[in-house]
């Protein structure tokens, strides 16, 4: 049986509390909720601009799933967490980009979009990921 391992990646941001940023059993790999952080600064960027930082968010999303060894094409699962409602529409416009960028093929991944309050007033996105790559590693 796998181990179950810690992903760490420079390219997203660390995570400020007692949590990984994603963690890898086998095939599965489950990324934290990330959000529009810059890795290099820590810096939340764009408060007021939820399409870029639903673009930030899953840039460090898919640092994590690729620092795996995942690729995006494995994620199955993305979840959405929003604090407005108005902000769906734009929200789903740079999600559908980011997504259809990095995901080849036909079949995108699942998605639940929940609205609710996040940890910081400054975010207003945030998104996990579960990914299963059909890779076992050693």
């Amino acid at each position: 049986m796998s181990e179950k391992t810690a992903v760490r990646t420079t390219d997203a941001p660390a995570p400020a509390h007692t949590f990984s940023q994603g963690v890898r059993k086998g095939p599965f790999v489950q990324v934290s909720g990330q959000g529009p952080v810059d890795p290099a600064t820590g810096e939340y960027l764009y408060p007021d601009d939820v399409a870029a930082q639903t673009t930030r968010t899953l840039q460090n999303v898919r640092a994590i799933v690729e620092a795996s060894g995942a690729s995006f094409d494995d994620v199955v699962m993305l979840r959405v967490y929003l604090t407005d409602q108005a902000n769906f529409a734009a929200m789903n416009d740079a999600y559908g980009a980011f997504v259809r960028e990095y995901t080849s093929g036909e079949v995108l991944p699942c998605r639940t979009t929940v609205f609710t309050g996040l940890p910081r007033k400054e975010m207003l996105v945030e998104i996990d990921a579960f990914a299963i790559t059909g890779q076992l590693r050693p």
